[in-house]
Order: structure tokens, then C-alpha cells, then sequence
């Protein structure tokens, strides 16, 4: 199936595309370790099926450095040893941050969370899960598809 719509194509769409990739430059200058923002992205977007912000997130992560390993691992992150106390802190707040019928974020994960990131950290944290459940929900709905994304393409929007 091609795309079956073309958001970025609308004068509406660009200019919240605009203020969409504003979200991510800001979430990208926090002090959140840009890791940590690629591996939220990874899982909230396996979670949601969305092949166009897993393509996107694995290229813009490798382009960055990150250990194309630790990516292939992302979806059994609980069963490995490549990712750190803080890390596992993060990626079990997006699940349950995503997958909001397990009865949302349990105070268990909420205290780890706390316990390896800061207040702009926890802010920053909290935001991108919910951005990037919301990239997930646009990209699924309109239809793109994973595969074709060149890095650095979103700047455009920047």
C-alpha cells in the first residue's frame, strides 16, 4: 500500500509538521543523553507498528554513532545486558506510557525513572514519549511506510 495521504503536502500539515520538528529540536537540546531519545523513539514506534519512525529513528541513530546492536535489541530490551539501569528506567516508561491499557505508569517504573533522571531529564522524557506516540499515530494513519528515509531529511521542517 502507498501512502495514502500526503500530510506534508498541505499548507496545514507543513506548518504543524513545522512546529512538530520545533518539539524534536527542543527535546534534542535538553539534557536528555540523545541515546535515551533515540531508544524511546525506537520502542514507542515498534509498539505502534510504525515502519516510517523506525526507519527514520534507526538511520538518524546510527548516523550518530549508536551501536547498530543495541538497536536490533531495543524490542527485548529486558532480556540483554547492552542497556544501562537508566536506559531500562527509560524504555519501561515509553511502554507503559504507550501501551495505556496496562493501567498506565505504575509507581514502580515512575520511582526508577526518578531515580536516574533529573527534573529537565524527567520533563524532556515524559514530552517524547508522548511526541513520539503522536508522530506514530500521524505516520500509521496516513499510511507512510518505513524504508525509504534519507537522514537528516526531517530538517527540512526544522
Amino acid at each position: 500500500m502507498e501512502t495514502r495521504f500526503d500530510l506534508f503536502a498541505t499548507q496545514t500539515g507543513a506548518k504543524l509538521a513545522k512546529r512538530f520538528a520545533g518539539l524534536h529540536g527542543v527535546l534534542h537540546e535538553s539534557p536528555l543523553p540523545k541515546t535515551v531519545i533515540e531508544l524511546v523513539s525506537m520502542r514507542a514506534s515498534q509498539l505502534n507498528g510504525c515502519g516510517f519512525c523506525l526507519d527514520m529513528h534507526a538511520k538518524d541513530a546510527v548516523a550518530a554513532g549508536e551501536d547498530p546492536l543495541r538497536l536490533h535489541l531495543v524490542a527485548g530490551w529486558r532480556e540483554t545486558t547492552v542497556f544501562s539501569e537508566a536506559e531500562q528506567a527509560a524504555l519501561k516508561l515509553t511502554e507503559e506510557g504507550t501501551l495505556l491499557t496496562l493501567d498506565g505508569v505504575s509507581d514502580e517504573t515512575w520511582a526508577a525513572v526518578r531515580k536516574h533522571y533529573d527534573e529537565e531529564e524527567t520533563a524532556a522524557l515524559v514530552c517524547l514519549v508522548g511526541l513520539i506516540n503522536a508522530a506514530n499515530r500521524l505516520a500509521v494513519i496516513t499510511g507512510r511506510k518505513g524504508g525509504a528515509y534519507q537522514v537528516g531529511a526531517m530538517a527540512q521542517f526544522d
